[in-house]
This record gives structure tokens, C-alpha cells and sequence, in this order.
């Protein structure tokens, strides 16, 4: 993405506050006229007051200084406040955006994405464009208003001189341009590295169990310091060009004022000039050349936030492939069935994961789906609530398309309990009403006592007001699921998803949670996928998937009966 076409991304985003920014524009202005005034005033005071020993002058342009001063102050105070008001309202905006962007975003994404690299995006990268937008917008206009006022008072004192001292110019924007292109290569490979060194972080925080098991801590040790040695060079580096673009604009700057001065001076000896004259200008050019040093300095931070800006755009680019058509229908509540219709997935051109499915499931019936790892059993489920879309063919409920009716209406008929429990960093009574948070104490309880999780609750510290920690960490396995089936019961959809939801507890904790599983799976139409056959016994109906194909289908007893592939599994089981 090219500097221009980021550049008019970044001003889309100012839009909105064009107002605050022409106010702030104005006491820009203001506060570069005044302090133009400011180094004017050398003039009179040099010539009036110690040349000419004027005691009116003497009087009078302290007090004019006092005042430019202070209305000085108020204007500086009301531009750099608005405009960090401005700043900080886009950041605001832009990570609001994100965030809600994220939720919008294919779970294709996140199969693609490290954790590490979508959490530095919204927090270090939407930083880095915080710095460039509430922090070097404000540098860079004042820098420039202020530039453009010093040249005015520089012509207006002395043409001559003020295209002679011009020359300098173009050659100090020589190492803006070219350090701003170094800043940039190496600001992309600092946010680069630090999404890494998150990734890093997240996963030893997420699988410490696991690294004290394997005692893999010194392995983690060395790779986390092995990133952060990268990062460290890379700051170094960057850290090695300001410091080189300092002196080297300092070098360029006095050298100009040397000669500036050089010639003044004879043009006041020679009396071509006034001593007033000339100190102000050599003022005015002293103060011009400081803008530009500021307008280099702050040349780092930009470029950090178009590194920035390129990562964050290409996140927002990411177009989701779940769309709602715009004439899409809310989908009744199920009545009869869901209907696969010669169902066909893929991933990609290389990888198919399901072979036209031809399966129809009546309301209210339970259907179990077994078959070995990389059969396709969580993907066709998957298909239902439109995680992903089928690629060729259709799934029907009650006849309607799910691709034609409102994905809302379409979710709000289906819960899920999976294998991989997800709760959440809250209480106990939150997890359980998450997706309906406005449900009454008393609806709660009666959904934790169906799941029987009434007896664990009521032992924890604050009961119903416990926080269970990230992921439900201060609760176990089982009494984990029985909350999310606690949610599940309290969301009440006729559809039901249970993704292997036992199959990581031991004997005495199924037992709890198929108790739970059982009130439930009452009265809804139930999809389950199972390991452990033993679960799925009573189920209506068992659909043996092989290698993304329906190969098998019947009671437990009839495919016992057909010495197939449901019988093999069967056999490696028990």
C-alpha cells in the first residue's frame, strides 16, 4: 500500500471532525503570526531602544510583548488541546472499528492468523498510529505554519537575504526523505517482530501446563529472548538513525546561519542594514530551521504509522466470505427439518473435505456423527450456523436456504457445546446468561440446576458471583461443560450442536454431564459428534462419515449388523 493511498485512508478517518480541525487550523495560525511577532519585535528593540535611546519605545514594547505572550499562550493551548481531541477521537474510532471488524471477520482468518498477531494489531499497531495522528499531526502543522510564518518575516525583512538563506533549504529536507525511508523498513519489522514476541507471550501464558510438563522452560526462555534479541537490534538501528539525523541537520542548519551571518554582518558594517534589522532576521532564520528539525524528528513517528496504517488497513481489507444477501428473510422457527442437498466443501482448490452429503433430519430427532480424525464431522456441523459457507449445494431448513435468511435469525436457533469450552473472565451468572444478559436471577438458577451444576456453584466463594478466571481456569473440566450446557439451556434453540462435549473428562464427571446432556437434548433437534460410541448408543439415528463421505447410516444395532465401518470402530473402542 503506497504512502498516498494510506495517507488519504488516514484523512477518511478525520472527516468527521473537520470542524475541531479548522478551529484548530485557525489558532495554528495565530499562534505562528504571534510568534512571528515575537521575533520581529528584536528589530524595534535593538534600533529604537539601544541605537536611538527612544524612551517611548522603551515603555511600550515590553508591554506589547507581555500581551503577545499571553494571547500566544491561550491560542497555543486551544489548538494543541483540539487537536489532540482530534487525535485521540480517531484512535478511539479506529480501534472501536477494528474490534468490530474482528467479529465480522471468516473463521478462515483465524486459522491463518496467530493470536499474538491479531492482539499486536489492535494494541500496539492501532499505538503507533495514535502516535502519528494525535502526536506528529500536531508537530508536523505546527512545524509547518510556523515555518511558513519565519519565511514571511524573513522577506519582509531583507528579500535578498531570505533567497540566499532558501538555498539551504531544499538540501535539509535531503536526510528527511532519505532517513524516513529507513525509519519505515524498520518500523514494519519492529511491529512484525513484536506480533511474534505476543504470539510468544500468549502461547507460554495458554500452554504453562504443558511447558513445565515437557520442561521445555528454558527452551521457551531462549526463543522468547531470541525475538526479543531481533527486537533489540532493530531498535538499535533505528535508535542509530536519529541519532545520525540530528547532528547531520544541525550541521546543515548553522552552517547556513554561519554564512548568513557572515554576510549580514558586512551588510550592517557597510550600512546596506540596520543592527536591528539583522538580529531580527538572524533570529527569524535560527527559529526557521527549528521546525524543520522538528518536522525530521517527528519524520520517525510518521513513518511508524504508516508501517502501522498498512497493517491495520489490510486487516480491515479482509472481506468476509458470510455475507447476507440484502433481500435475506428472518428464518421461522424449525418445524420440520434440515436438509443437506448434494452438500460439497472446500477449504481450497486442493482440499475437499466433504463429498456431496445427501442428508435430511427430522425435528426433534437425535443424530449422532462418528468417524475417524479428518473425516469432516465438525465441518459439517459447522455448515449449519453458516461458519462457513458449503461450495456446492445447499442446506435447507424447513425448506429455506440458510444462505437466503438473516444470520441472526439463523444463530438464535442453534446452541453449541463443545469439546474446547469457552467461558469467559467473568462470573459464574454471566457466563451462563452470556447472549441474553437482560434473563432473571431465577431463570439462571433453573438453567444451572438442569445442567446440575447447582451443588459445584453453590460451594464456590460467591456462588452465582464468582469470577471463574480466563477460559474458567478456577473451575474443572466438568464443571466447565455443565456451565456451558447451563448456557446452552438457557438460550433455549430448537437446534442443537454437540461437538465431542465428553470427550475430554474422566468416567465420574461424563456421568454429571451427561445427566445434563440428557435434559438438554429434549424436545430439540440434536446433532451430536462422538468419540466415545458408548455416548451415542441411543441416539435415533448414527452417521458413519468416511473421508468426507456418508458411508453408513442406521441405529447402533443395525450397523453393528452390516459388519462395516461403524462395526471396525466399534471393535478398536471396546
Amino acid at each position: 500500500m503506497q504512502n498516498k493511498e494510506l495517507l488519504q485512508r488516514v484523512l477518511q478517518l478525520l472527516k468527521p471532525y473537520r470542524s475541531k480541525l479548522i478551529i484548530a487550523m485557525v489558532c495554528m495560525i495565530m499562534v505562528s503570526g504571534l510568534t512571528s511577532l515575537q521575533v520581529y519585535l528584536v528589530k524595534p528593540v535593538i534600533d529604537e531602544i539601544f541605537f536611538n535611546k527612544n524612551l517611548f519605545m522603551l515603555n511600550v514594547v515590553p508591554l506589547i510583548l507581555i500581551s503577545v505572550v499571553a494571547i500566544n499562550g491561550i491560542f497555543y493551548f486551544s489548538y494543541y488541546y483540539t487537536l489532540q481531541v482530534v487525535g485521540q477521537s480517531i484512535v478511539r474510532d479506529l480501534r472501536n472499528n477494528i474490534y468490530s471488524h474482528l467479529h465480522r471477520l471468516p473463521l478462515s482468518y483465524f486459522h491463518n492468523s496467530s493470536t499474538g498477531e491479531i492482539i499486536s494489531r489492535i494494541i500496539s499497531d492501532v499505538t503507533h498510529i495514535q502516535g502519528a495522528v494525535a502526536q506528529a499531526l500536531v508537530g508536523i502543522l505546527k512545524d509547518t505554519v510556523t515555518l511558513i510564518g519565519m519565511l514571511v518575516v524573513i522577506f519582509y525583512l531583507d528579500w535578498k537575504l531570505a533567497l540566499m538563506s532558501l538555498v539551504f533549504l531544499p538540501i535539509s529536507f535531503i536526510p528527511i526523505v532519505y532517513f524516513g525511508k529507513k525509519h519505515r523498513r524498520l518500523s514494519t519489522a519492529n511491529q512484525q517482530t513484536m506480533a511474534l514476541i505476543s504470539n510468544i507471550i500468549h502461547e507460554a501464558i495458554t500452554g504453562n501446563r504443558i511447558v513445565k510438563a515437557f520442561c521445555m522452560e528454558k527452551f521457551e526462555t531462549n526463543r522468547f529472548g531470541e525475538k526479543v534479541g531481533k527486537l533489540f537490534h532493530i531498535l538499535l538501528s533505528d535508535a542509530r538513525i536519529k541519532a545520525l539525523s540530528h547532528p547531520i541537520m544541525e550541521a546543515i542548519g548553522y552552517t547556513g546561519v554561519a554564512l548568513i551571518m557572515w554576510y549580514g554582518g558586512h551588510q550592517v558594517l557597510n550600512g546596506a542594514s540596520t543592527p536591528g534589522t539583522f538580529f531580527s532576521f538572524l533570529t527569524a532564520l535560527i527559529m526557521m530551521y527549528a521546525p524543520i528539525k522538528g518536522i525530521s524528528s517527528t519524520n520517525s513517528t510518521v513513518q511508524n504509522g504508516f508501517a502501522a496504517a498498512a497493517r491495520i488497513f489490510g486487516m480491515l481489507d479482509v472481506k468476509t466470505d458470510i455475507t447476507e444477501r440484502t433481500d435475506a428473510a428472518p428464518l421461522p422457527r424449525i418445524r420440520s427439518h434440515i436438509e443437506f442437498k448434494d452438500v460439497t466443501f472446500c477449504y481450497d482448490a486442493q482440499r475437499t473435505i466433504l463429498h456431496t452429503i445427501n442428508l435430511k433430519v427430522d425435528a426433534g430427532e437425535v443424530i449422532a456423527i462418528v468417524g475417524t480424525s479428518g473425516s469432516g464431522k465438525t465441518t459439517m456441523v459447522d455448515l449449519i450456523p453458516r461458519f462457513f459457507d458449503v461450495s456446492r449445494g445447499a442446506i435447507l431448513i424447513d425448506g429455506h436456504d440458510i444462505r437466503d435468511v438473516t444470520l441472526t435469525s439463523l444463530r438464535e436457533q442453534i446452541s453449541m457445546v463443545t469439546q474446547q469450552t469457552i467461558l469467559f473472565n467473568d462470573t459464574v451468572r454471566n457466563n451462563i446468561a452470556y447472549g441474553d444478559q437482560g434473563r432473571s436471577d431465577e431463570e439462571v438458577l433453573a438453567a444451572a440446576g438442569a445442567a446440575h451444576a447447582m451443588h459445584f456453584i453453590e460451594r464456590l466463594p460467591e456462588g452465582f458471583d464468582t469470577v471463574i478466571g480466563e477460559s474458567g481456569i478456577k473451575v474443572s473440566g466438568g464443571e466447565r461443560q455443565r456451565i456451558s450446557i447451563a448456557r446452552a439451556l438457557l438460550k433455549n434453540a430448537p437446534i442443537l450442536i454437540l461437538d465431542e462435549a465428553t470427550s475430554a473428562l474422566d468416567n465420574e464427571s461424563e456421568r454429571a454431564v451427561q445427566k445434563a446432556l440428557d435434559n438438554l437434548m429434549k424436545d430439540r433437534t440434536t446433532l451430536v459428534i462422538a468419540h466415545r460410541l458408548s455416548t451415542i448408543k441411543n441416539a435415533d439415528r448414527i452417521i458413519v462419515l468416511q473421508e468426507g463421505r456418508i458411508v453408513e447410516q442406521g441405529s447402533h444395532n443395525e450397523l453393528l449388523a452390516q459388519n462395516g465401518a461403524y462395526k471396525m470402530l466399534h471393535e478398536i473402542q471396546f
